[in-house]
């Protein structure tokens, strides 16, 4: 896989590229400082699978330059990963077909996991936004006709923040089986196969 990392700041970059060699030692990493340096990068490598980019870059507002690398690689996979924990951004980023949006100041678990999950072809959400999700008066979630269980809702947003079946039955307190069982309901209820899945069709139902 080739991945372009997007920052200003070289040392964060250098990290952030030390934490995917570790999740895949065969990665291909690029780096760029702003968003103009990465658009010629694209223009050169032009099988770039993931571009990961900060939002806050000098030379380009970064809706003109999300839209400008959109552009440029429509088939490829964008990741923001920003200092801004701002909900509306946030919301404003995914809404726009990005793969995933991780807070710099996220936990280095956090952020390994949700790296993970972008890498495997899953979309992260981070917990900010998952916990201003809407949620109806029984505790569970309902939209478009769809309501998941006070158990489902918890277990679709470790899911969504990256956690492993292990970690999700700390977090609840309950065996790994018990997790799967409460994933397969999830999946049967969202009618779908995996929890890629899950996740995608939860953001577009307005279930997180």
């Amino acid at each position: 896989m080739k991945v372009l990392i997007a920052d200003d700041h070289a040392l964060f970059r250098d990290g952030l590229a030390m934490r995917l060699e570790e999740i895949d030692p065969e990665i291909i990493l690029h780096q760029a400082g702003t968003f103009s340096q990465a658009l010629k990068i694209l223009d050169k490598e032009t099988d770039m699978d993931m571009v990961i980019a900060d939002l806050d870059m000098p030379d380009m507002k970064w809706e003109e330059g999300m839209e400008e690398l959109k552009k440029k690689s429509p088939n490829m996979s964008l990741v923001v990963i920003s200092a801004s924990e701002d909900i509306r951004n946030i919301r404003k980023v995914l809404s726009n077909g990005i793969k995933g949006y991780i807070p710099k100041r996220s936990d280095p678990k956090v952020m390994h996991n949700a790296l993970k999950l972008i890498l495997d072809g899953g979309t992260y959400i981070p917990p900010a936004l998952i916990e201003n999700g809407s949620e109806n008066a029984t505790g569970g979630r309902r939209s478009n006709g769809k309501t998941l269980t006070n158990r489902q809702s918890q277990v679709l947003d470790l899911i969504a923040q990256g956690k492993s079946n292990k970690q999700i039955a700390y977090e609840m307190g309950v065996s790994e089986a018990t997790v799967k069982l409460h994933i397969n309901a999830l999946l049967r209820s969202l009618k779908v196969n995996n929890r890629t899945q899950a996740v995608v069709t939860a953001q577009k139902m307005g279930l997180i």
